[in-house]
């Protein structure tokens, strides 16, 4: 573990961004992971009349009896219903698009952020940690939203780029807020300065779980 510490501290650079990207893309496997868990579950199949399976996201299906042609048209049965067990895919394009947008920006913005907040403002303390809070929360915390949406859709190959940030950046930015507020006091108050990047890689391990499943949300229920 020394050792570990010892090597951190002597490529802070490389061991920052590497590790936040690592967190970075790590999200997006945990939010595919937790969508094809959450479809698998709603989707069962139901045996047809002629002993095919359709599938469909209803519990229940009516079919005519068999052998009674004669039975007027309200006299059905209901089949039994089975789960169909799915193996989710993950989409390594769209994990290998979040990783290359927390390298490029979130990684190295971050990396560069914090050196610069503890430089103009070093030390603790409940005024210099709440002052870096805000700043935090004032600048840097709109930009790296705005990256995350802008950067994905630009790389998705999306008609309008934009239209992601327009509809899910204030949502976003309301709810960052209070999440990022708590654990950059956190960082600022008992984090060293050589290790706040990977910690708010980590902090954003959920963070980015939450955009990402966000940013799949039709924009038609978020309006």
């Amino acid at each position: 573990m020394n050792r570990a510490w010892v090597l951190f501290k002597s490529h802070p650079y490389i061991s920052n961004v590497v590790g936040y990207t690592t967190l970075f893309a790590t999200a997006d496997l945990i939010q595919q992971s937790m969508m094809g868990k959450a479809q698998d579950k709603g989707t069962v199949h139901i045996p047809d009349p002629v002993g095919q399976e359709d599938t469909s996201n209803t519990t229940t299906e009516e079919f005519p009896v068999a052998g009674e042609a004669n039975a007027e048209d309200d006299s059905k049965i209901r089949a039994p219903v089975q789960h169909a067990p799915q193996q989710h895919r993950i989409d390594w394009a769209q994990t290998a698009r979040v990783a290359l947008v927390g390298f490029c920006f979130h990684a190295n913005f971050n990396y560069h952020w914090l050196r610069g907040l503890e430089r103009m403002f070093p030390g603790g303390g409940i005024r210099r940690v709440s002052l870096k809070v805000f700043l935090d929360q004032l600048f840097a915390a709109p930009m790296t939203i705005s990256a995350f949406y802008i950067g994905l859709s630009t790389l998705e190959g999306a008609e309008d780029p934009l239209e992601d940030w327009r509809t899910k950046f204030w949502s976003s930015y309301k709810t960052g807020v209070v999440y990022w507020s708590t654990m950059q006091a956190v960082n600022f108050s008992l984090i060293p300065p050589v290790a706040r990047t990977v910690f708010v890689g980590g902090v954003a391990l959920g963070w980015t779980v939450f955009l990402c499943h966000f940013k799949q949300q039709k924009s038609d229920f978020l309006t």
